[in-house]
């Protein structure tokens, strides 16, 4: 195994140059395949184009919003010709145009929920492009099924929200068939995407966790093309994400991105925490804003949780439908308490957790038998499967069981609606319910307390109105581990799975007095009202903005094949080194140092032995004998290894412990630069350095002659670093009055004479 800097240095000791003035024979890389005739796709003729087919036309910005699914519903036409489309109100892809720019266009680019027959797709794309400037992506049906409901549903969305697939029943095995899938999905994104880019002008925004290797198709074909992503689902612990097959290839492809987002810090943080783990990635923080170092590019990171659309409920909340149905309710719930819960149905919303604790209050708080009600409206699944059937089964017994032991004539304790529910109707029971109970389990985000904030507020028109004064209250328990929990201060925070402090958080919420709710009601109010989806979508692009400044001003190179790909970034000043220059200089030149060092260029920086083969000691023979040439190997290892390895090599010059001690030649004796041979500060700065190898797992302690190195390469990463800081700072103190400097390096603290710095 040979480092890049060793193949360079074989073709100079063996003369091998190219022929000056001709240009040197570009070798084509093998294709490198780790997915079977789908990855291999990456590696195309165009992968270095910065330029568009498609000629910039425009002057403003324009964005395009990528996603699995567009904000457009499709229906059959009822004469069975063509299809009719109309906007989803409900789509925050739609919403979010709120927090762009006026004058900025919006492009968007996803699939249909409809199947659409191949012999129509293109009237269909026709069709979207003119009147909704929606750009869909067909997606075979083999591919769908193994992209969405295989891979997506089955694997991502399991391990993303902390269930691990310990069979092939629960949690969903990885299949590199459904991997294969997502990536051939995503490449079709790519392409329709390519289609109507101006890659010059245009953003593109990439939404959730079904498009996370696109950014890496998109980067290839345009360098400097100015992209953000934001997951909308969790993101999981190092110690669950590591266990996915294809992890560093997502993680790279998500950093092809230039600004990736989340909701709560924590799952910023867990991301982080991979790069660093997986990818040794560190992250820095300047000035309110996180970013991440990669190839000379600063990866923005995002935190900011998204929001809900104001004008949308307020217009809900002014709809005379919805005040016939509010006093409907009434009518049904006259004389109860009303616990309000709105979930998908999905195995963790949590659901069964919650009537279990609703049955536990019941028990606990007596007083409340025939007087509370939950109210459980469950939504449709998206998903498929075992697990999912399992949870229905276990919620409809549940229910069964409460209602048989504590229902009485006329009162039922839960209520459960099985079956889509429009906003309208949604709003009312909102209207009507004293608190809202949510207890996924995990969940990226989940708006339903805003909503229903903003829905117990009700609207100015209608404040002067008889019921809206006992209106301007709300109460919330919801589970600690949902995305909005840490913005609702005022909620009742809950672990779900323990029923009983559950129980007693549902008790209080309905015990509270009224001006207590009165004033979290307020506080929730005024930041639900102001982090609005304009908010937080005008927020997240004026970031990509400030991300993606510089741009056009660096020098971009694209490097590497398939999911390995990435750009290097480097300032514009910068010039690559000409072998042919080199070449040309070394032949002309009458005296050459050539300083080379030893880890990472005369051997490789992974190699266990680091003792140099025969065929290194002979190149090295090479170059010293050229009466031309004063070659040096520098390194910071010790000076007896290093004459040791090297004994075969007389003409060689050696300067170990990074130059503390120097020879010539094999024929000359060792230099020692500075006369300070006192070393006293060994016996303080040795001890401190054992105290942390003891309590630090895979570290250890470097002797020199000239130094003390402390070694946590092999640490825990996080650990390791961190006790790192702490010993620097320790033995700058002790050490404070020694002729000594302390620094830190790449996994390593060094402390050595000061004539050595």
């Amino acid at each position: 195994m040979m480092s890049r800097s060793y193949t360079n240095l074989l073709d100079l000791a063996s003369g091998n140059f190219p022929v000056m003035g001709q240009p040197r024979e570009k070798k084509r890389l093998p294709r490198v395949m780790t997915v079977p005739g789908v990855i291999s796709e990456l590696d195309d003729d165009q992968a270095n184009s910065v330029a568009s087919d498609v000629p910039s036309s425009i002057i403003q910005d324009r964005i395009i919003i990528v996603a699995n699914q567009l904000p457009v519903k499709a229906k059959r036409r009822p004469d069975n010709k063509g299809w009719s489309f109309s906007w989803d109100d409900d789509s925050l892809l739609l919403q979010l145009k709120d927090g762009l720019p006026e004058e900025m266009e919006v492009l968007y680019v996803g699939s249909l929920k409809v199947d659409v027959d191949p012999s129509e797709q293109d009237d269909v794309s026709q069709l979207l492009l003119d009147r909704f400037k929606c750009v869909p992506a067909f997606l075979p049906p083999d591919i769908l099924t193994k992209f969405y409901h295989g891979f997506c549903k089955q694997h991502l969305w399991p391990l993303f929200h902390y269930m691990l697939p310990f069979s092939a029943n629960h949690g969903g095995r990885f299949y590199r068939s459904l991997w294969e899938a997502y990536v051939a999905a995503n490449k079709i994104f790519s392409q329709r995407v390519i289609e109507v880019i101006n890659p010059e002008d245009d953003y593109v925004w990439i939404h959730d966790y079904h498009l996370m290797v696109l950014p890496t198709f998109l980067r290839r074909r345009f360098n400097r093309l100015r992209m953000g992503f934001f997951l909308h689902s969790p993101f999981p612990s190092s110690e669950i994400y590591r266990t996915l097959p294809v992890r560093e290839e997502i993680l790279k492809a998500l950093l092809n991105s230039d600004l990736i987002g989340f909701h709560t810090f924590d799952y910023a943080r867990h991301f982080l925490s991979c790069c660093s783990r997986m990818l040794g990635l560190e992250y820095q923080s300047k000035r309110g804003y996180i970013g991440l170092e990669y190839y000379g590019r600063t990866i923005g990171i995002k935190i900011m949780p998204v929001g809900i659309h104001m004008a949308q409920i307020e217009s809900v909340l002014r709809l005379a439908d919805k005040e016939w149905r509010v006093g409907e309710l009434k009518q049904q719930f006259e004389g109860k308490t009303v616990l309000l819960g709105v979930d998908d149905m999905d195995v963790f919303k949590g659901v069964n957790l919650k009537l279990l604790a609703m049955e536990q209050m019941l028990k606990q708080h007596p007083k409340w038998q025939g007087r509370a009600v939950l109210v459980q409206i469950a939504n449709p699944a998206r998903g498929r499967g075992q697990d999912l059937e399992e949870i229905q089964a276990e919620i409809t017994a549940s229910c069964k069981r409460i209602n048989e032991t504590f229902g009485q004539p006329g009162y039922e304790p839960i209520v459960f609606i099985d079956r889509p529910v429009s906003l309208s109707e949604r709003v009312a029971y909102y209207s009507v319910a004293e608190c809202v109970v949510v207890t996924a389990v995990r969940d990226g985000m989940n708006l339903t307390p805003y909503e229903y904030i903003v829905c117990r507020q009700g609207v100015s028109e209608s404040e002067s109105s008889s019921e809206s004064s006992g209106s301007k209250k709300s109460m919330l328990v919801v589970s600690e581990f949902i995305g909005c929990s840490p913005s609702l201060s005022g909620a009742i925070r809950v672990n779900p799975w323990n029923i009983e402090t559950t129980a007693e958080a549902m008790n209080e919420a309905i015990s509270m007095a009224d001006a207590e709710k009165q004033l979290r009601h307020e506080k929730h109010y005024r930041y639900v009202s102001s982090h609005d989806v304009a908010f937080w979508s005008r927020s997240f692009f004026q970031d990509m903005e400030r991300t993606c400044k510089d741009h056009f001003r660096r020098r971009c190179w694209g490097i590497g094949l398939s999911f390995g790909f990435r750009v290097v970034a480097l300032d514009p000043n910068f010039r690559k080194l000409s072998i042919d220059h080199i070449v040309s200089v070394y032949l002309r030149s009458k005296n050459r140092a050539i300083l080379l060092d030893y880890d990472g260029t005369v051997m490789p920086q992974t190699s266990h032995n680091k003792t140099p083969s025969s065929e290194v000691i002979s190149i090295i023979n090479t170059l010293s004998s050229d009466i031309k040439n004063t070659v040096f190997v520098v390194s910071g290892r010790g000076r007896d290894s290093l004459a040791q390895w090297f004994s075969p090599c007389k003409k060689l010059g050696i300067a170990a412990e990074h130059g503390y001690f120097m020879r010539w030649s094999a024929n000359d004796n060792w230099e020692v630069c500075g006369q300070n041979s006192e070393f006293g500060w060994k016996e303080i700065a040795e001890p401190v350095m054992k105290l942390y190898t003891e309590a630090t797992d895979g570290s250890s302690i470097e002797t020199k002659e000239s130094a003390l190195v402390w070694h946590h390469r092999d640490a825990d990463p996080g650990f390791g670093s961190s006790q790192a800081k702490e010993m620097l700072d320790h033995l700058e103190s002790v050490l404070a009055n020694e002729p000594v400097t302390v620094k830190s390096g790449q996994f390593i603290v060094e402390v050595k004479p000061q004539v050595c710095t």
